[in-house]
């Protein structure tokens, strides 16, 4: 009977002869063009924040429009991504990420060029579209670059902290930059950033197609059941009635065409791994909270405290700075006590600074708001990266790109129907629904925490 030792090596035998081929082949390259890609579009998911005022008072459309001009974003990069993952392991990593790159740097220009509101909108939807090619593609770049379990882990690890950190300086750079040229300027930002991108990917090998057949009804019954549920949110009256009851329709249609079909979208079998339903979970969890609370204090500090755009980035400031050392040592406790341990730390630690953060109000010195913030973000930044290795060393290696696609979906729902849901709330009267949307967003932290703690079992081995 084969053991531990021989499995693994044979694991990582079949890893190599399936990784990229090329005569110059340097996994850091690689990493570094991966880590560069799912930066930049982690960035735009939080970078228009701090712009939404000064976007509202160019473009109009009231805090629906700047719902929207967020969310259309968030919503097209998670609904696509149940098929993208798929699409980068048909395609090929290298190829789903090159193209994903050259849209996301075309639509960015055109949402920098943007006339008027529907068209900024349109815009972020193909910005989104092309984010949701470009995320699994880079991960799946990471997995294949690196063969050995130790090495990936920490490459893994280093990719998603990457992807934290640019997400938390989005609040930083949408202020300096709307500041010092526009609110243009944050989505101009991205040309030169993406023909670096692009540079970077011409220097890795091409990656190999592998076959996965998408599912057109599955996908196309996703993105209608959670446009409309968004929608139903954000609008809410008579026509949010109408449209949740399209969103549940079609929700009972997914869920009947992928019982159906042979290859689905979101294969059911996929969350019989505990580990993987820990993930998913522990990852919604981050989203709804961080996407949620930097929209509501972006409006709380210039709407409510009169601040500056400028002046607003700097206050996300702290956080921004944490969460990198944060990163670092979640990837380190992970290293001696595996992946469970910053799980739940993190969670843990979040689920405290939100509610501490029910103390603010309008008159709440803003250096004070500041600092009620770390805790939640550096508890996300503690659990983020390794809920994404525990998702990777679930799957073998031609599931990589699904399953990306799966958890950063799930991710990506949670955090626009967290801004469509605290925006709903905040919008019937400011202090009450940020305070309620902390709650929430709070009491979501301790059903992840209690699942994680319940299924995680036994700690992960250590990398």
């Amino acid at each position: 009977m084969p053991t531990d030792q021989t499995r693994r090596a044979a694991r990582i035998a079949a890893e190599q002869s399936a990784s990229p081929k090329g005569r110059n082949h340097t996994p850091a390259l690689t990493l570094t063009a991966a880590l560069l890609g799912f930066a930049l579009i982690t960035l735009d998911a939080s970078v228009v924040n701090v712009a939404l005022p000064a976007i509202g008072s160019a473009l109009g459309g009231g805090l629906s429009g700047l719902q929207w001009t967020v969310d259309a974003y968030t919503l097209a990069f998670a609904a696509l991504m149940l098929s993208t993952g798929a699409f980068a392991d048909r395609a090929g990593a290298s190829r789903a990420y090159g193209l994903g790159i050259a849209v996301f740097t075309l639509a960015s220009a055109a949402c920098g060029l943007a006339p008027t509101l529907p068209v900024l909108i349109g815009a972020r939807v193909v910005q989104g579209a092309a984010a949701a090619v470009v995320l699994p593609a880079s991960l799946s770049l990471v997995r294949q670059a690196y063969a050995d379990p130790g090495r990936r882990t920490r490459a893994v690890a280093l990719w998603g902290a990457g992807g934290s950190v640019a997400l938390a300086l989005g609040p930083v750079a949408g202020g300096a930059l709307t500041a010092a040229w526009d609110w243009r300027g944050i989505f101009f930002i991205n040309l030169p950033l993406g023909a670096v991108a692009l540079l970077l990917l011409v220097r890795t090998p091409r990656s190999e197609r592998r076959p996965a057949p998408l599912d057109l009804p599955g996908q196309l019954t996703a993105v209608v059941t959670l446009t409309a549920l968004t929608f139903a949110v954000i609008e809410g009256g008579a026509t949010g009635l109408a449209a949740f009851a399209v969103a549940l329709a079609c929700a009972v249609l997914f869920v009947r065409v992928e019982r159906r079909q042979a290859h689905p979208v979101v294969p059911p079998e996929l969350f019989r791994d505990r580990a993987v339903r820990v993930a998913v979970t522990a990852g919604a969890a981050c989203s709804v909270a961080f996407y949620g609370v930097v929209f509501v204090f972006s409006l709380f500090f210039q709407q409510v405290q009169g601040r500056s755009a400028l002046c607003t980035g700097l206050l996300f400031l702290p956080m921004s700075g944490l969460i990198g050392l944060a990163n670092v040592v979640s990837g380190k406790l992970a290293a001696r006590h595996g992946p469970r341990l910053p799980m739940l730390v993190g969670q843990a630690l979040a689920a405290v600074g939100l509610l501490g953060l029910l103390a603010v109000g309008s008159g709440t010195p803003a250096p004070v708001v500041a600092v009620l913030l770390v805790p939640m973000a550096v508890g996300c930044a503690l659990t983020v990266p390794p809920l994404t290795v525990v998702m990777m060393d679930a799957v073998p290696a031609e599931r990589a790109g699904l399953a990306a696609g799966v958890l950063n979906a799930a991710r990506q729902v949670a955090g626009g129907l967290g801004i469509a849901v605290f925006g709903a709330l905040v919008g019937g009267g400011f202090a009450a629904g940020m305070r309620a949307s902390l709650a929430l967003a709070a009491a979501l932290f301790a059903v992840s925490l209690v699942i994680s703690f319940r299924r995680a079992g036994r700690p992960a081995s250590r990398a």
